[in-house]
């Protein structure tokens, strides 16, 4: 039989007022006391009752995260910052995939505020006033990483236009003078994050505006058969908007007897951990994912706790150009 918290009070000599702020850290307790409680409890197999806790204090313990898939490394390095960050507040994450799938994001944050969770990361595909509201209708806090929804819901992301125009004006800065832009599509595709690849084309179309440079866009998920018949020089480089697409690029041209770096130019995006296996070393961005988690998860618990009431605030946390040995 489980023991309980009246168990440890006579085992202890103590009221059950004390153990339970030696098992919460709570309140004032001689420490020999509180340690005396503790090596007890650990001695007797002590477990606290999470379900009895959460029904006190009306909380589940645990927050809901959102995201595309976990087959992207980007998303799989987001899922593991989250939750070793919500670990060190004692709380579990209940991780759900829309699969770029609109609908089933919808089905999946309804599911999770029926289940009660506390909050909600969510990165997500839709936005606009009506997702707005329907968000706002869940009736449980919300913080948006990579997607601004909308003005009313708090946001945490690096500044995509400005990472993408500094790795594009890097490229330029390498002597490339042909640039090809390669993207999923943008106008009407409603299976991607569309907020971050727009932005992205922004920083491009920035950086290669008043230059002397060729450019060519490549908004598309077939973009391997332009590739296939592209005439590819040492002045030519591929700017990308994922390191996958700039990974798929590289296993292209290899077939052709082109290497990145020596025969033509390549930069990506998200600097995914996987990259440290792959020769020649991809230039791309570090976009900061354990701290877009780190700063997520404390808006989002300051919303919980209702010490943060400004559902417009925005936290953009620093990116980092990665130097690598295909430029």
């Amino acid at each position: 039989m489980a023991i309980t918290t009246n168990d440890l009070a006579k085992l202890c000599g103590v009221s059950r007022t004390t153990v339970v702020r030696a098992l919460n850290n709570t309140g004032r307790i001689n420490d020999a006391t509180k340690q005396m409680i503790l090596k007890t409890a650990k001695e007797n197999g002590y477990k606290p009752d999470l379900l009895a806790r959460s029904l006190a204090k009306g909380k589940t313990y645990t927050i809901g995260m959102v995201v595309l898939d976990s087959k992207n490394r980007y998303f799989a390095q987001m899922i593991s910052a989250v939750s070793a960050e919500a670990e060190k507040l004692g709380y579990g994450v209940n991780i759900n995939l829309h699969n770029n799938n609109p609908k089933k994001e919808m089905d999946k944050l309804k599911r999770m505020a029926a289940y009660k969770m506390d909050g909600i990361i969510l990165s997500s595909i839709n936005e606009g006033e009506e997702y707005r509201k329907f968000l706002e209708e869940l009736g449980v806090p919300i913080v948006s990483v990579d997607n601004m929804i909308a003005e009313d819901i708090p946001f945490v992301d690096i500044s995509q236009r400005k990472a993408m125009r500094a790795a594009t004006e890097r490229v330029l800065e390498a002597g490339y003078t042909r640039l090809v832009f390669v993207c999923p599509p943008i106008e009407g595709n409603r299976d991607e994050n569309i907020y971050v690849h727009k932005k992205r084309l922004e920083g491009f179309e920035q950086a290669v505006a008043k230059r002397k440079v060729e450019t060519t866009l490549l908004l598309d998920w077939d973009f391997g058969k332009a590739i296939e018949t592209m005439e590819i020089t040492n002045k030519t480089a591929f700017v990308c908007t994922s390191d996958e697409l700039a990974l798929d690029i590289m296993m292209q041209l290899r077939s052709r007897g082109l290497e990145a770096g020596r025969d033509y130019g390549l930069h990506g995006f998200d600097d995914i951990d996987t990259l440290q296996y792959i020769s020649p070393r991809l230039n791309s961005v570090n976009n900061n994912v354990e701290m877009v988690a780190k700063e997520a998860i404390q808006l989002l618990f300051q919303l919980i706790e209702e010490k943060e009431t400004d559902k417009r605030k925005r936290i953009i946390v620093p990116y980092e150009l990665v130097d690598g040995d295909t430029l």
